[in-house]
């Protein structure tokens, strides 16, 4: 076992020290994302964080345009097959990162990540993540608990020791900003740190698209397509059926921490849930594609008579809400029952399913809230993600 990953490694650090002998000595970073060397460009419908294309050399570039929030710096990650890695020339210069595909094992630091790989069948070429506990799908535990993924510690200080001792050909990195030292750590290792921003999208669609941004590293550029256009048709057509109800249901959405009433702005991923679902949430004006931070008392002017509650962060029974704050009795939808969470829907080891799967199965999350505030639309659907509360 041994001899087979000092084997893997002196063949992962022979392409690089190759491809950085074969580069120019140009200092300046150009951007090799050229519709003029493009022999295809991935079409990506909605999402607004990656462009992908491929290169008449066979080179496959992906350009990943808000890696974080505010993000002032893009990443440039250029492909190559390992079938023409022997005939290729490029400039270390400009990109961020050279990649020998398909790779064979690697380590992401998001349970978000999970289900793209589960979809495109690369699930056992995952070897490492930090913090596993979090982790709910059925397949990833089983290969957790055989010792097959392995315990990195904790995202924000991943186990670098741990990671050079795994030698994966890549690290899917999720960051809020450019300033993780660990990240610098393992790439000084000739360990590839590639930047997923699917967190930073703001539609529903949008983020499931970044399967698209998983495929090529693997060569499931056709399967990552066919599983997304499963996706959207199933998210559009139930978009259609709440489009053509007459009611738009009041929605009220969050809860306090700390006296302060943390919910969905106007432009963000839950609230672009709600449009969709032809609710009327009542905090659609707003621009923030964030969260909001408002007094109770601000929130109760607005939302006290809303018809149903979508989301009281992590709290899970009324008996627990009321105990919390008394002032949530206060609104009609506790009065009424007509709370909804996904607080109750949890993995093996109490992770929230809506976290981990939600971006990847956003039809779903959109046919719950249709059931809920349109009943009867859906009359056979059992909700996967939302329940009410307890």
């Amino acid at each position: 076992m041994k001899n087979r990953q000092t084997t893997t490694m002196f063949k992962h650090l022979l392409f690089i020290s190759y491809l950085l002998l074969l580069c120019g000595c140009k200092q300046e970073k150009k951007d090799p994302f050229s519709n003029e060397t493009a022999a295809s460009i991935t079409p990506i419908q909605y999402a607004n964080g990656f462009k992908i294309e491929t290169q008449s050399s066979g080179i496959t570039v992906i350009k990943v345009l808000k890696p974080w929030a505010n993000a002032e710096t893009t990443h440039t990650y250029a492909l190559v097959p390992k079938e023409i890695q022997t005939s290729v020339t490029l400039n270390k210069n400009e990109y961020d990162a050279i990649i020998s595909t398909p790779v064979e094992n690697i380590v992401v630091t998001s349970t978000t990540h999970i289900p793209a790989l589960e979809e495109l069948g690369v699930l056992h070429q995952l070897i490492g993540f930090p913090d596993t506990k979090y982790i709910s799908s059925t397949a990833a535990r089983e290969r957790i608990d055989s010792g097959k993924i392995k315990e990195l510690g904790v995202n924000e200080s991943i186990n670098t020791e741990a990671v050079l001792a795994l030698q994966p050909d890549l690290i899917f990195g999720f960051a809020i900003n450019d300033g993780n030292s660990t990240y610098e750590t393992i790439q000084r290792a000739n360990i590839p740190v590639v930047y997923n921003g699917d967190w930073v999208e703001e539609t529903p669609l949008g983020k499931a698209e970044w399967i698209k941004f998983f495929a090529p590293f693997f060569n499931k550029t056709n399967e990552a397509n066919a599983v997304f256009n499963k996706i959207e048709a199933s998210y559009l057509e139930a978009k259609k059926l709440a489009s053509e109800t007459k009611k738009k249901p009041t929605v009220l959405s969050g809860a306090m921490f700390k006296d302060i009433w943390y919910l969905p702005g106007g432009k963000s991923w839950a609230a672009n849930f709600l449009e969709d679902a032809n609710a009327d949430y009542l905090w659609s004006s707003t621009d923030e594609n964030g969260s909001l931070s408002l007094s109770w008392e601000s929130v109760l002017d607005v939302g006290q008579h809303a018809e149903y509650w979508i989301g009281p962060a992590q709290l899970a029974t009324y008996q627990e809400m009321e105990s919390s704050s008394l002032h949530y009795t206060q609104f009609d939808a506790f009065k009424n029952r007509k709370i909804f969470t996904t607080a109750n829907t949890k993995g093996e080891t109490g992770g929230t399913l809506y976290y981990e799967l939600g971006p990847q199965r956003p039809d779903l999350v959109l046919k719950d809230l249709i059931h809920i505030l349109h009943p009867g639309l859906l009359p056979n659907y059992e909700p996967f993600f939302f329940k009410p509360l307890l």
